[in-house]
């Protein structure tokens, strides 16, 4: 079994208190940004991280796997943080043919280091729905049991599911009352529907209907609220307005990456620079030239916002190609500053 799990242990139902998640994201949840908020992270703040989408499709090629199966590296220092911090990793798989499933779930198990298996019913990019995956198993209840069921069978690791409230139209009680019926150890919902994609506001109305439907038909299966939550206070508040036994944080992450570690502390900007150095350096340190330089541009708003000179710091970092001219551009602006380097 992995570092933390301990045989025939379903942590779903044994963790105490809220749970706390980081959201699976594309090109961003790597083991080099998960280790980054393990660092950031004080125990118990956090119950579970979540790998990038990973194509059964392509594990199961002899070609493709090569491509997708780096979305389940975990680096030597990133298991030791999960082991120390109390946090439980969960690898997140999609794709639409439950022998593919079974096969991916297989190599997964054996792998050794994951906690639990999600399975995406929720993307709602419109090429993997048209493709007949994630969002689009939402009007496929048969085919999304199949695969259930698959999952289930291939390993005895906890099974998740996370979702939407629908395809086209909002169909909660529908979609929520055949799930709650498949043997899942638990399920994440995003409040939006397919169709708006990440656009208006997430509906905790209709999370918290799914939530009341549970305590009917499975009083047990913790339902997990997912849309629109930026602070771990705003999560709490989630969980006692609408039902719902813990709370994923996505896109609220790139707001403020620290939200795990000590309560009402704005970081510094030597604190912010200190980060973006350490994320350049883990991601150097885990991917070489495996994965090009310019994936991290998306993280720049992260760490330079809020401060003077910030958004002229982050211009200068968007041109950048490489790691040591990252490094040398931010010392340079510090010393034009008359910063200490950090």
């Amino acid at each position: 079994m992995s570092s933390t799990q301990t045989p025939n242990t379903n942590f779903w139902q044994r963790e105490a208190g809220p749970l706390m998640m980081l959201a699976p994201m594309e090109d961003v949840t790597d083991t080099a940004f998960r280790e980054l908020i393990l660092r950031n992270t004080l125990p118990g703040q956090l119950q579970l991280l979540f790998t990038e989408f990973t194509s059964t499709d392509g594990m199961c090629h002899p070609v493709g796997r090569e491509r997708v199966s780096h979305r389940l590296k975990v680096s030597p220092a990133e298991k030791q943080l999960l082991k120390e911090k109390g946090v439980r990793l969960v690898a997140q798989i999609w794709g639409n043919k439950p022998e593919k499933f079974a096969e991916t779930v297989r190599i997964i198990h054996e792998m050794d280091v994951f906690d639990g298996i999600d399975i995406n019913m929720g993307c709602p990019v419109k090429n993997v729905v048209a493709h007949g995956s994630c969002s689009a198993l939402i009007d496929q209840e048969p085919l999304a049991a199949e695969l259930i069921a698959a999952t289930r069978e291939a390993s005895p690791l906890p099974l998740s599911v996370k979702t939407r409230l629908g395809l086209k139209k909002i169909d909660t009680g529908r979609w929520m009352q055949f799930l709650l019926q498949q043997p899942v150890d638990a399920i994440i919902l995003h409040g939006r529907i397919q169709k708006q994609m990440s656009e208006g506001a997430a509906n905790w109305d209709e999370i918290a209907k799914a939530a009341a439907l549970r305590n009917e038909l499975a009083p047990t299966l913790p339902i997990i609220g997912n849309g629109d939550v930026d602070s771990l206070p705003e999560a709490h508040q989630k969980i006692e307005n609408y039902g719902v036994d813990g709370v994923m944080i996505g896109r609220g992450i790139f707001k403020n990456p620290w939200m795990f570690g000590p309560e009402n502390q704005s970081p510094t900007v030597e604190q912010r620079l200190e980060t973006l150095l350490l994320h350049l350096q883990l991601f150097e340190d885990n991917w070489k030239n495996e994965r090009p330089f310019p994936m991290l541009r998306r993280f720049f708003k992260i760490y330079l916002s809020d401060f003077p000179g910030a958004a002229e710091l982050r211009h200068q970092m968007m041109q950048v190609n490489e790691y040591d001219e990252a490094r040398q551009t931010i010392e340079q602006w510090q010393q034009a500053r008359d910063l200490k380097p950090v």
